[in-house]
């Protein structure tokens, strides 16, 4: 009989458990208490959309959409494509689902996106983010305050030691379009240094020349002329305006005037939340505002600002997490006791106790194995001449707690 070959999880995707998935949960409950914190709703969008709302919103030459992207035809021939971040979905949602009326918009989501990357530590082909937008709010008290919901988030997961908020304005239309000409006039000048993925931006997308990793284009990047020479005035006042609320609130920044988003509805304020614990991974929430990004998809001209982290690059920078345990362990010392470990189990969830019963093995040794589970209060229950009897270890107030769940005539705990 030819042996069964057991299927393997596929290359860059991840089965999440044990210490990993405690690491996760952290980061999600810790979104969800900030998001509350900070009065924004959770939404939900498709995990997968027509190819198109990524292509015009991501940009048909940038990595993502032309190498990285799961695209795929379904039997309709539609094409489709798995989600590689959430911004897009929501801005097509907000479009076609009437969602203007509500504006402006404070929302949240996480869940899974896919890229098709070379997985490393920290990078994977199936991951997970958090993502929190304002849509249809102009002013720079938006940007504000979901930058203060990052630090508050960072600082609530204990992780924001080390972590530097890197700020920078990429202005307003007038700005970019000035500032854009002056960068291809300089790489231009030096086309012949260039490498040739600088000269394939050139003439598509100038800005991410300034993103190049590549020894050859360096030189030339670092000494591109800076945006601050081209800002207008409302521009430049939009920018003091998020610098000045973000010293208000202590929120600590510098700012990273190469730090540049290539499309041409970003517009303002871009930052990056950036570390050195993580090696090459070093960025652990970015985003930005995208004021063109809507209007971009077909929709009214409607501004927004937005941020998304990668849920398990965070977790990598928790502290050691604890294992969960019970805050209440039934040993069953006799098994005639089982039912009303049950009856027991049954009445401490309904009063908020998380509980376990240990009633397998050797009763002599349940015990034991309750007091292994580390839970808070450890009770035990055993048969006498017919008679069931109750003993507990664990904090006094607790015990005294716990005995009003026995039945009439058992004798308290404590």
């Amino acid at each position: 009989m030819a042996r069964i070959e057991t299927p393997r999880r596929v290359r860059g995707t991840q089965d999440i458990f044990g210490d990993e998935q405690r690491r996760f949960a952290r980061v999600v409950e810790a979104f969800e208490h900030v998001r509350r914190l900070y009065c924004f709703s959770q939404v939900q969008v498709p995990v997968f959309e027509s190819t198109g709302v990524f292509a015009r919103s991501m940009g048909e030459t940038s990595d993502v959409v032309s190498k990285e992207m799961y695209t795929f035809p379904d039997r309709g021939d539609e094409l489709l494509t798995l989600r590689p971040e959430f911004t897009a979905g929501i801005c097509r949602a907000y479009i076609t689902e009437g969602w203007q009326q509500f504006a402006p918009l404070k929302l949240t989501t996480h869940g899974p996106v896919f890229r098709y990357e070379r997985p490393q530590k920290g990078r994977y082909r199936q991951f997970h983010q958090i993502d929190a937008e304002i849509i249809g709010a102009a002013e720079p008290q938006a940007d504000v305050e979901l930058l203060t919901m990052a630090d508050q988030l960072l600082k609530e997961l204990g992780i924001a030691e080390g972590v530097t908020l890197q700020l920078n304005t990429l202005g307003d239309a007038e700005t970019r379009e000035a500032w854009r000409a002056a960068l291809v006039a300089h790489f231009e000048a030096h086309r012949g240094e260039l490498s040739e993925d600088s000269l394939t931006r050139l003439e598509k997308n100038p800005m991410r020349i300034l993103d190049s990793k590549d020894p050859r284009d360096r030189p030339i990047a670092d000494s591109a002329p800076d945006i601050d020479a081209y800002l207008t005035d409302e521009a430049r006042a939009f920018f003091d305006a998020v610098t000045s609320g973000l010293d208000a609130a202590g929120v600590a920044w510098t700012r990273n005037a190469r730090l540049v988003r290539g499309l041409d509805y970003y517009r303002h304020t871009a930052f990056e939340f950036v570390t050195d614990r993580l090696g090459a991974q070093g960025t652990v929430l970015a985003g930005g505002r995208y004021d063109g990004l809507i209007g971009n998809l077909g929709g009214p001209e409607t501004p927004g600002v937005g941020w998304a982290a990668g849920i398990e690059r965070l977790g990598m920078l928790l502290a050691e997490p604890v294992a969960e345990a019970p805050a209440v362990a039934i040993a069953i010392e006799d098994d005639v006791a089982v039912g009303e470990g049950y009856r027991l189990l049954r009445e401490l969830r309904r009063h908020g106790w998380s509980g376990e019963m240990i009633a397998v093995g050797s009763p002599k040794k349940r015990f034991d194995k309750a007091v292994k589970t580390g839970a808070e209060v450890v009770l035990s229950i055993r048969s006498q001449n017919g008679t069931l009897s109750y003993g507990g270890r664990g904090p006094v107030d607790a015990l005294s707690r716990l005995s009003r769940l026995l039945p009439p005539g058992a004798a308290p705990l404590a």
